[in-house]
């Protein structure tokens, strides 16, 4: 009976153990890839990140301000600093991280920077080098160079100012030196997103260049080929930019002329323009086009530096803004636009001229301007009541 009993525990045992073998190689077998070549489905799941907004919208940040119109002032100034050449520093460094902070800063470049020249000073102007080297430190990207003062030296001085930027791997905008300078359109990509530049100018304060002039400078009258340069910047770049020297000096309301090539610019293709020239700052606003896309224009963002003498040219324009690309779709957008003041202080006599944001401006400093002696009712109330009047609320913190 013994004997009987052992065989039976032992076939319990066999059966048990072939049990556990099934299991273990079917557990196997379900475990295992299809191929050899196929993936392991568990792991890629547990690895692949998520798609995210970064991955879906492509984001860059803008800053634009308006003229660096260096006067034999703040040249002398600059040079009192330096026992060597010209020290811009204390100019601009209060408003420099607002420079440095955004992807891409732009700047219109108001006074040539000619290396073939001597610096001089209104009406014929000539920067120091120094002037251009602390743009770039502050974090300046792009300059516009197309300026009613582009050809104060001549074709050799502006073919020189061309030449000082190129050196310095600058992006600059309507001015260049031949045909095959020109079919290159200005551009960077930043974030992927990719952005053409161009630039024009009104006037030229009567000057020329030679009939056999090789240099292009880009004129507002010639519209014929700043339509074609917004259409092949189009075909090229997902953002258009463009910098108009242009308007009346000293008023506040554009001109008929600057709305009407605005709303061409527009329907042409550019997606932004940023105005310059007439020394005070002028309306922001929004032109609709045919085509549903909507360009944001500011027709002047003022003064970013100069020694001028009048309260209202005190007060210039820092624009923020930011452009973001639909990666899914190629759709761009202009969001979070804010215009800032920017505000050029000095003291008796045109002493110590610096630039300061306008919110860290205070009433202290506007009861020691210089400019006192020939606007008495500046004050900071008195900038802040021309940013109310002349920028729609839209567009202000």
């Amino acid at each position: 009976m013994k004997k009987k009993l052992l065989v039976f525990l032992a076939f319990i045992i066999v059966l048990d153990i072939v049990a556990l073998g099934v299991m273990y190689f079917t557990r196997d077998i379900e475990r295992a890839p299809v191929n050899a070549t196929a993936p392991d489905v568990t792991s890629v799941q547990e690895t692949a990140p998520p798609t995210t907004q970064q991955e879906l919208f492509s984001r860059v940040s803008f800053v634009a301000v308006g003229d660096n119109l260096i006067h034999d002032t703040v040249y002398e100034q600059a040079q009192a600093r330096s026992s060597t050449g010209y020290d811009f520093t204390d100019a601009y460094e209060r408003i420099a991280h607002l420079i440095a902070e955004p992807d891409v800063a732009i700047l219109n470049q108001e006074t040539i920077i000619s290396t073939e020249h001597n610096v001089s000073s209104y009406p014929m102007f000539n920067s120091p080098v120094e002037v251009g080297e602390e743009m770039l430190e502050i974090g300046f990207d792009i300059f516009n160079i197309a300026t009613n003062h582009s050809i104060d030296c001549g074709e050799k001085g502006l073919i020189s100012a061309i030449n000082y930027w190129k050196e310095k791997g600058a992006i600059t905008t309507g001015a260049y030196l031949n045909s095959d300078d020109y079919a290159d359109i200005p551009m960077n990509e930043v974030n992927g997103v990719k952005i053409a530049y161009i630039g024009l100018t009104e006037s030229t304060n009567g000057l020329k260049l030679p009939d056999d002039s090789e240099v292009i400078l880009v004129l507002a009258s010639e519209e014929s080929r700043i339509q074609q340069r917004i259409a092949q910047a189009k075909k090229q770049a997902d953002v258009v930019i463009v910098n108009a020297h242009w308007g009346n000096e000293y008023t506040h309301e554009p001109t008929d002329n600057q709305r009407q090539l605005a709303e061409k610019m527009a329907s042409w293709g550019a997606d932004i323009i940023i105005g310059h020239h007439p020394h005070v700052i002028q309306p922001v606003e929004y032109i609709d086009n045919a085509d549903g896309r909507r360009t944001l224009v500011a027709y002047s963002l003022g003064n970013f530096i100069s020694a001028q003498n009048r309260g209202p040219r005190m007060l210039g324009g820092r624009l923020n803004f930011e452009i973001v690309k639909n990666n899914t779709t190629g759709g761009i957008a202009i969001e979070n636009v804010t215009f800032n003041g920017v505000v050029t202080h000095y003291g008796h006599g045109f002493s110590n001229i610096r630039v300061y944001p306008l919110e860290d401006y205070t009433e202290e400093l506007a009861s020691k301007h210089g400019v006192l002696s020939k606007t008495s009712a500046f004050s900071l109330q008195y900038l802040h009541d021309i940013v109310n009047e002349v920028i729609d609320k839209q567009f202000l913190k």
